[in-house]
């Protein structure tokens, strides 16, 4: 684990200094970009026969599947990036603007499983792939999960109204582990065989969805009251270190939804706690502490995207499958995100433009990859995660390179339109 740790390490170093020096992306979509482009030349480098070039992909897939990218990302990173991420969101911001995020956190992403799920079971019918409803609703969920690491890294760099910025941050960062919850449903309903019933499905993802934003600022206040005894920064560093970490885990054994306990942490450590619970000098060690670690795992997690390519079953008809379920992820958003907001707007509490800017700020990442991979071995899982690269590679380039532009536009006044 520690020679897979420090090669991922040095490749995220060794990508992010290319990306400086040459492409000059924003550094998540750089690094993956370099990675990318690396696995994609050794695999057609590879088919020309050349000794020395089938070996060193043959080391990629080697290294490539060592690494169990589920366990990676949804045991070890999320918990630390969705922790930086809700850190600095003001919780009253967040207060005022709760309807909307729980609108479109969980009514926007259960629709969205469904609408994605019946459509991709239909749209790669036409092109002759069979995949079962239940996996199509897999799908749904999986990549109805917009990545709040993708989003929140945009945010930073695109200038966007308050009310927009605290709705995109808190939809992104509370969506995941809406579609977490559905996944992990879904996933036993494939692996029971049988559907369960209305009043069990309701309360397993009562349990979860509730019990973890409950057990979440139960934990934080636990931390805001111990940073509140305190004047150390180390001791303080590390406090909200052991609380993301160790409440992570033990959301998992008390079976209810980590990431959403996680981001109610972040919210209540990052609004009472900074403001009320620590000193200046604390303050600003602590946002170094969590900034440069968001930053460094950030570039790990495209770094393994990137690569994960080489392990990709790749061929035509899915390729065109892909195509069509891009089409429809994001026409789902539209539908589901974009056109509420579009309607409501005043409810909202938005420009009459941001419509176009949340449905484009649904940048799919690591967590749908890590899900895909989560599946049980067989045809359907190879079939999905082909389509969920291809929405995560699209969303990442095309999406991630845009919506900054779109979101300076709305700011500058600009009426705001598709193109």
């Amino acid at each position: 684990m520690l020679n897979v740790a420090a090669i991922l390490v040095v490749l995220a170093a060794l990508f992010a200094v290319l990306n400086h020096l040459y492409l000059k992306l924003p550094m998540t979509i750089g690094v993956m970009a370099v990675a990318l482009g690396l696995s994609l030349s050794l695999v057609a480098a590879s088919q020309t026969g050349l000794s020395p070039l089938a070996e060193l992909k043959a080391l990629e897939v080697a290294f490539v599947r060592s690494i169990d990218f589920h366990h990676i990302v949804m045991e070890g990173m999320l918990s630390l990036l969705l922790f930086a991420g809700a850190l600095h969101i003001d919780l009253t911001e967040l207060r005022r603007s709760r309807r909307p995020v729980l609108l479109l956190a969980v009514g926007s992403t259960l629709v969205s499983t469904v609408l994605v799920g019946l459509a991709t079971v239909q749209g790669l019918a036409w092109v002759e792939i069979d995949l079962p409803l239940t996996y199509g609703l897999l799908f749904g969920a999986l990549i109805s999960a917009t990545d709040p690491i993708a989003v929140l890294g945009i945010l930073k760099s695109a200038k966007v109204p308050k009310s927009l910025e605290t709705l995109i941050a808190g939809e992104s960062l509370f969506n995941d582990g809406v579609a977490v919850v559905l996944f992990t449903l879904l996933v036993a309903v494939v692996e029971q065989g049988r559907t369960p019933t209305l009043p069990a499905a309701v309360s397993l993802f009562a349990r979860e969805a509730i019990g973890g934003v409950a057990y979440g600022g139960g934990l934080g206040y636990i931390a805001y009251q111990l940073l509140r005894r305190i004047d150390d920064y180390q001791i303080e560093v590390l406090i909200t270190l052991a609380t993301v970490m160790g409440g992570y885990a033990l959301a998992h054994a008390l079976h209810v939804s980590g990431p959403l306990a996680v981001v109610v942490v972040g919210l209540v450590i990052g609004t009472y706690g900074r403001a009320l619970a620590m000193s200046k000098r604390t303050r600003e060690h602590v946002d170094l502490f969590w900034e440069l670690l968001d930053t460094i795992l950030n570039a790990v997690l495209f770094v393994l995207i990137g690569l994960e390519i080489v392990i990709i079953v790749v061929h035509g008809q899915v390729l065109i499958g892909a195509a069509v379920v891009i089409a429809v992820t994001l026409l789902a958003r539209t539908l589901t995100v974009g056109l509420p907001v579009r309607v409501w707007y005043r409810w909202f509490g938005l420009p009459k433009g941001a419509a176009v800017v949340l449905t484009w700020a649904g940048v799919r990442g690591g967590i749908s990859v890590a899900l895909a991979l989560s599946l049980p071995p067989g045809p359907e899982r190879e079939t999905i995660e082909m389509l969920t690269y291809s929405v995560v590679v699209f969303s990442t380039f095309v999406q991630g390179l845009t919506i900054g532009r779109l979101a300076r536009r709305l700011e500058s006044g600009e009426s705001v339109r598709t193109r």
